[in-house]
């Protein structure tokens, strides 16, 4: 009788942890499916929660300033969206088109007259000027390449975006010789904030990486690589080899001169 118990008790605690196996499996397949659905649906929600109010915010905008007879509530039943967004994206193509005439460019000129003779006003407009000028312009006053450069000491590695030449007053100032260029240092994941710095050229690494790549990487934090042949290890190791065979010509150059100091030497001794 107490093998027959002993062994029922041994079942029991078989079936007992098997239960809890099969229980523990199926909540982690339940846990597996719900990260796959909020990997899949997150970003979609996202991007439609921004877009959505985008459009309700230009429509806050551009609504009150057209006229009830040309809004489509006033014949419908129902609010629709979008309509602000439309009339901007056209009011915005009428100016562009405008301004591309002589006319257009006199009286753009005019305005930017009135805004130069306001103190406070003159700054703030041609700093934003600046700024639209150089997101959306095609002009060269965007960032043109993605680099490395040694920070914050020598081993460690950080993403830059070269904006291009520097200043001639900070060249003559601060250049000792070597040729300077302007570099911004985004920081991680807010590349709207940073440093400016201007750096000899032969520290920066030039990366064959696009601006986008650059961008998605500083957003990411890392987790977001760009799916190109040369990657941040092979450069970091293409740039640490560079500079040994900068290193090792220099040598060769500085025993090549005392070499070509101690022939002649003996020869100045003889002539003299």
């Amino acid at each position: 009788m107490e093998e027959q118990d002993e062994d029922d008790v041994s079942r029991l605690e078989r079936l007992r942890l098997a239960g809890e196996r099969h229980s523990s499996h199926f909540g982690a397949r339940l846990r597996g499916y719900f990260l796959t659905g909020l990997i899949i649906v997150g970003p979609v929600a996202i991007t439609i929660y921004v877009v959505w109010s985008f459009v309700n915010l230009v429509d806050t905008w551009v609504k009150p300033l057209i006229p009830k007879a040309y809004l489509p509530e006033t014949y419908l039943p129902i609010n629709v969206p979008g309509v602000g967004l439309i009339v901007g994206i056209v009011a915005l193509m009428l100016i562009g088109a405008l301004t591309a005439n002589l006319f257009g460019r006199t009286l753009f000129s005019y305005g930017e007259m009135m805004l130069d003779r306001m103190p406070v006003v003159r700054g703030v407009y041609r700093l934003l000027k600046q700024i639209f000028q150089s997101v959306f312009a095609d002009t060269d006053q965007s960032f043109k390449k993605v680099g490395l450069i040694e920070f914050p000491r020598k081993g460690v590695f950080a993403v830059v975006f070269i904006s291009g030449e520097t200043p001639n007053e900070i060249k003559q100032k601060a250049g000792n010789g070597d040729r300077l260029i302007t570099v911004f240092m985004p920081n991680a994941p807010n590349p709207t904030t940073g440093f400016v710095m201007f750096m000899p050229e032969k520290d920066v690494t030039v990366l064959d990486m696009p601006i986008e790549d650059g961008v998605k990487l500083v957003i990411s934090a890392g987790l977001v690589s760009p799916d190109k042949e040369h990657t941040i290890e092979s450069l970091v190791e293409q740039t640490r080899g560079r500079r040994r065979r900068k290193q090792k010509a220099l040598e060769a150059e500085a025993a090549k001169d005392t070499a070509t100091k101690d022939a002649t030497a003996p020869e100045d001794e003889t002539a003299s």
